[in-house]
């Protein structure tokens, strides 16, 4: 290089100006990014409507829930009931089938005694002149009348009563005495006896005509 080239370089490089303070802050300064856009209202509108719809179908779910277990609860008690009116049902069956083999059983038993008391009866009826056996005879039959009022073991009334087929077996039928009314019984040859509805045996009977 000529010696005017090398003094002419370092004229051009004193020549140029330094760089301003506020270019050289500027150039040193990072590039900020541009603020964030102001929020749209319609996104928060978005967001409302976002949380009310999942609420609404939080609330839904447990209203599902509520009506399942309604429902639930409603088939369990009609479940209970039917098995409650069962077993009431059941319970008074078989309280009838026990009372029925009960009165079956008394009234076997009380048929069996029956021609007893029969017998008893004509003793006390017949004449005698032993007060004493009469006496112990009668004392019997009370004692036995007691034993079936404890059974619940009811005679039948006949005597002067209109003849009831449901309840007495006709034997013979005769002219209607004085003051006697046609179709009523005037004399009874055998006592019957009933245990409530059921009849243990039918009095045996005269009917006036």
């Amino acid at each position: 290089m000529s010696e005017e080239a090398k003094k002419t370089a370092p004229a051009q490089e004193a020549e140029q100006p330094e760089t301003a303070p506020e270019e050289k802050a500027q150039q040193a300064a990072p590039e900020q990014e541009p603020a964030a856009e102001a929020a749209d209202p319609k996104d928060d509108k978005k967001k409302d409507g976002g949380w009310f719809n999942k609420k609404a179908r939080e609330l839904e779910a447990v209203k599902a829930k509520l009506d399942a277990a309604e429902a639930n609860a409603a088939q369990a008690k009609d479940q209970l009931l039917r098995m409650a009116a069962e077993y009431e049902n059941y319970r008074k069956r078989s309280t009838r089938e026990a009372d029925q083999k009960f009165n079956d059983g008394i009234s076997f038993a009380v048929n069996q005694i029956i021609p007893i008391l029969d017998t008893l009866e004509m003793a006390a009826n017949a004449p005698t002149t032993d007060e004493n056996y009469k006496k112990g005879v009668t004392m019997t039959l009370d004692k036995a009348a007691k034993a079936l009022d404890a059974l619940h073991v009811e005679e039948i009334e006949a005597l002067g009563k209109p003849f009831d087929p449901n309840f007495m077996n006709a034997v013979q039928q005769i002219p209607a005495p004085d003051g006697q009314e046609s179709g009523t019984v005037i004399t009874v040859y055998q006592k019957g006896y009933k245990l409530g509805d059921k009849i243990v045996r039918h009095a045996t009977v005269v009917v006036a005509e």
